[in-house]
């Protein structure tokens, strides 16, 4: 019995040092193989100092400028894309998650189906949606909408799919025995348990839209992401610094409220 007990915890110590060497072996060989092939320019010292120097002095003129394109302006816009691409498709999911949840079909396949259509939908990521979609309605922030809508029904789809699996069948059960038709379950036995759930992973879905919003300008798809990286090609670094301030305080204070509904919804 003793021996046995003492066996037992070194094999697991055995085993714990090995896959900790082992992760630790990983690190290092991509870590080294990461930092052999960088080289430090002579003008980064100058070029880290202009970049900071215009982050503590950012240009306060641009924030509101009457007579053309202002950091409200563009923020207001990226706010727009993120509201417009995250609720609307919080609607059109729902019937995703209907079709991939288990629970609401006798049938493994029809449930295997919806999940497999759903990982297709979310396996590009909002750039690259975005790149397609400017390709088919040309520039601006309707590709960011159509780029973020899509990518977020296979995102709010998988979470609304999982709370259906996971939702209490009593008194669905209590309905049906009742006379009460498909419908009607659906509207009173359903949909109030899972809708506060949906309408959580629907805020936190947002809080996610919003910082992939401040990026789709990038590529051409509205947004402060534009005004962004023409500051930087432009070296305008005072720019550079309101822009990101801009983008801290939006993302905070989206942050902040969504936390407090989803915490009355949960």
């Amino acid at each position: 019995m003793s021996t046995v007990a003492i066996k037992k915890p070194l094999k697991k110590r055995i085993r714990n040092w090995a896959i900790l060497v082992i992760v630790l072996a990983i690190y290092i060989v991509c870590f080294w193989t990461f930092f052999q092939d960088i080289e430090i320019k002579n003008t980064a010292g100058k070029a880290v100092a202009a970049i900071f120097n215009g982050l503590i002095h950012p240009d306060w003129d641009y924030i509101y400028d009457p007579a053309g394109e202002d950091l409200l302006r563009s923020l207001l816009e990226t706010l727009a894309i993120a509201v417009l691409g995250t609720f609307i498709s919080a609607a059109l999911c729902m019937p995703f998650a209907f079709w991939a949840a288990r629970n609401m079909s006798k049938h493994r396949f029809v449930s295997a189906s919806g999940k497999t259509v759903l990982s297709a939908i979310r396996v590009f990521p909002e750039l690259i949606m975005a790149l397609l979609f400017i390709k088919a309605v040309g520039l601006g922030p309707f590709a960011g909408i159509l780029a973020l809508g899509f990518h977020s029904i296979g995102m709010l789809g998988k979470l609304f799919g999982e709370s259906v699996e996971n939702m209490d069948f009593s008194a669905t059960e209590a309905l049906t025995a009742s006379g009460a038709n498909k419908i009607q379950t659906l509207w009173f036995a359903i949909l109030p348990q899972v809708m506060p759930e949906f309408m959580s992973y629907t805020l936190y879905r947002f809080e996610i839209s919003v910082r992939a919003a401040t990026i789709l300008g990038i590529v051409g798809a509205g947004g402060i992401g534009a005004p962004l990286i023409f500051a930087l090609n432009g070296h305008s670094w005072d720019r550079v610094g309101i822009i990101l301030l801009g983008i801290i305080v939006m993302v905070t204070t989206i942050d902040l409220i969504s936390g407090a509904i989803r915490k009355r919804l949960v």
